[in-house]
């Protein structure tokens, strides 16, 4: 029996998602968990320290200097994710990068020709991609077993008090609901409809310009459409539902969470088997498979998708007038 091969992996921002992954992290035999980074090497440590990292780094210059290092994955605000993610590939690191990707096309442009030019892996961090419930929906789709797919109805809010400061509201540092939460469900629809051939939006901006709520209508030349909507102002029950001609599909962000499965006017729950963990590892996991394969981006999340998806945020911030002066400039 081959071993797998182990990789060493860093952690460049110590955040709350990056603990989240981290914890993940730990559940994978063949990932070792090498190093962290913060602009704070207090911070990093104790990083370190909580999750079992073996060094810490207070630059992320030092960190991406190691040749120890093998992969890191990109925890920093949106508007940092180009930089970070071009001194990781120009230093040869694998990088698996939070979403959004970057703020722009012209951002994951770039992002894009540094893991060609550098022949180095890059992939954006969407865990939903290896989630089970969704890949379950994926194959009901591929199978027909309820006809075709019609409509696609996604959210994804919760409640944020305004503070102007704070990453979610701080247009320099990508604020907003889009690009945190709201990518989550244009991510579906383009994953399950396709690209939309008309785009309708409705938002409320926050008095930075960050929008608070978005609601966005997609149409395509078939008939096909996706209501979607994210947002900041309340919560919601965070489900995505998928509406075919014989039957629909309800999923839930929660992995504990069965599937509802309706066929005509037969409603079923579906217990969808979940490793340990919240999910982040799955992603992870497929990172190191791709690198045994020696692949540069993966096959299930390619890099055009995420070029895909960047264009459709894109082409509804322009819609909804939302701006991020120090990225949209031309």
């Amino acid at each position: 029996m081959t071993t797998k091969k182990t990789y060493n992996w860093a952690v460049l921002g110590c955040g709350k998602i990056a603990k989240k992954f981290a914890s993940d992290l730990k559940l994978l035999e063949n990932a070792n968990l090498y190093a962290t980074a913060s602009r704070s090497l207090q911070k990093a440590e104790e990083f370190s320290n909580e999750f079992g990292f073996e060094k810490a780094y207070g630059t992320y210059e030092e960190m991406v200097n190691d040749p120890k290092v093998d992969i890191v994955y990109i925890a920093t605000p949106h508007s940092l994710h180009l930089e970070h993610s071009l001194l990781c590939m120009n230093h040869k690191k694998a990088v698996l990068c939070e979403k959004a990707f970057a703020i722009n096309e012209k951002e994951v442009s770039q992002m894009i020709a540094s893991s060609k030019e550098n022949n180095t892996f890059l992939m954006e961090a969407f865990w939903t991609r290896f989630n089970p419930a969704f890949l379950k929906v994926l194959e009901i789709i591929q199978s027909n077993e309820l006809g075709a797919l019609k409509h696609v109805k996604c959210d994804f809010k919760f409640f944020a008090p305004f503070n102007p400061e704070h990453r979610l509201f701080n247009m320099d540092l990508g604020g907003g609901s889009l690009l945190d939460i709201g990518i989550y469900p244009v991510f579906t629809a383009l994953m399950t409809l396709g690209l939309p051939n008309e785009i309708q939006v409705e938002a409320e901006l926050a008095k930075t310009g960050a929008d608070e709520n978005i609601e966005m209508l997609f149409k395509y030349t078939n008939g096909n459409s996706a209501n979607l909507a994210s947002g900041l102002k309340c919560n919601a029950f965070n489900a995505s539902e998928f509406l075919f001609e014989h039957g629909a599909v309800r999923i839930f962000r929660e992995l504990d969470q069965p599937l509802l499965y309706k066929k005509g006017y037969e409603l079923t729950s579906i217990n969808i088997e979940n490793s340990p963990g919240l999910g982040y590892q799955l992603e992870a996991k497929h990172v190191m498979e791709c690198l045994d394969k020696n692949l540069l981006e993966s096959p299930m999340l390619p890099l055009s998708f995420s070029l895909d998806l960047i264009k459709t945020l894109d082409r509804i911030r322009k819609k909804a007038n939302i701006v991020y002066p120090n990225h949209d400039k031309q």
